[in-house]
């Protein structure tokens, strides 16, 4: 079991949009507060725009840590943060990604679009193939990831995801009750496929 004081980082993907609801943009800045309450490093992709810079602008003004990881070709673009803690800008998507997940404790997916579904389900896939053994949470905001439950539900009923997998993926609506069951994750036990050098 990974107790909650373990985790010193934790990596939120979430949409470089604000999304329509305002709710977002609250729930981004109270995540941020939890996290500098608790210690907690934020890593997370780097930008200073939508949730991405509303839940690193958090943290920072409670007093926390975050690391920001960019490709190049959007820092370009000029979305960086360069309030950060750490920035570290990368050649690619890929890179990103696989630096946030070796720089994280466990993982947190709040509302977003196709970027930050891909690399949450990358991540639980990761976890599914035994590379890594770290918390996977959706934090379902408003019932924000209601569908995409229901299709992970409906995947495992039709026999394409087993049940220890669906077991990856916790869900709660809100950060307090996601933290505790991230502290108290058990991954399954599953025989490790492949090696990350290998995705």
């Amino acid at each position: 079991m990974l107790q909650l004081s373990a985790m010193k980082r934790i990596c939120v993907f979430c949409g470089s949009s604000g999304g329509i609801d305002p709710v977002y943009l609250k729930t981004a800045a109270e995540v941020g507060a939890f996290l500098a309450s608790r210690g907690i490093e934020l890593v997370y992709g780097g930008g200073r725009v939508g949730l991405m810079g509303r839940i690193a602008d958090s943290v920072l003004t409670n007093g926390g840590k975050v690391i920001g990881v960019i490709p190049e070709a959007l820092a370009k673009k000029e979305i960086e943060h360069e309030g950060l803690t750490e920035l570290y800008v990368v050649n690619s998507m890929h890179e990103r990604k696989a630096m946030m997940a070796d720089f994280a404790d466990g993982f947190i997916a709040m509302p977003g679009g196709f970027g930050t579904f891909e690399e949450f389900c990358e991540i639980v896939t990761w976890a599914q193939l035994g590379i890594h053994q770290k918390p996977c949470g959706l934090l379902n905001v408003s019932g924000f990831y209601d569908s995409l439950i229901t299709l992970f539900d409906h995947s495992t009923s039709n026999g394409f995801v087993r049940e220890e997998h669906r077991s990856i993926v916790l869900v709660e609506s809100e950060i307090s009750r996601l933290f505790e069951a991230m502290s108290h994750y058990q991954p399954p036990a599953i025989e490790k496929w492949i090696d990350k050098s290998s995705t």
